[in-house]
């Protein structure tokens, strides 16, 4: 470039074949990029409803699975209860707790996957404090069990290097 030519924006817009306006250039790939994003959006809005579609299928195939391990669990709770017929208070109590896990697996196959989650949003919207409580006792009970868990894997491997 020679320095008596002018430089930047000025020299574009004194060029032959190029547009003296270039807001007009500006707006149109504006409109051009807001498109393009608006698409994306959708795209995304699309691909979020198809796999909340897919879980909330997947979770009502196999709820069947869940209630019969349910009342699987419950039908053996019943079961060991007959081993205290001498005590009543004690297979009142195993009874009872058979029967509610009755109703849960029968609650399970009556049920969509949507209607426990609107339940579950509910109470977590009516009890906050009792789902932080609940979600920090789980994860001090799993982190227990893994720390333990991580222990014997350990004391197991040390124990194959001795020998």
């Amino acid at each position: 470039m020679n320095a008596n030519q002018p430089t930047g924006p000025a020299s574009a817009a004194n060029a032959p074949g190029i547009d003296a306006n270039p807001s007009g250039d500006w707006k149109a790939l504006r409109g051009d990029v807001v498109g393009i994003a608006d698409v994306a959006v959708e795209r995304g809005r699309g691909f979020v409803a198809a796999a909340r579609a897919h879980a909330t299928d997947y979770a009502d195939r196999r709820k069947g699975d869940a209630a019969q391990s349910v009342n699987d669990l419950a039908q053996g709770l019943r079961d060991s209860s007959k081993s205290f017929d001498e005590q009543p208070n004690i297979k009142a109590f195993f009874d009872s707790a058979a029967e509610g896990l009755e109703q849960l697996g029968s609650s399970i196959e009556n049920r969509s996957f949507a209607e426990f989650y609107d339940e579950a949003e509910a109470f977590a919207r009516r009890a906050p404090v009792a789902v932080a409580v609940a979600t920090f006792v789980t994860g001090f009970v799993v982190s227990r069990f893994i720390k333990s868990s991580s222990i014997a894997h350990d004391r197991d491997a040390r124990d194959s290097f001795r020998s």
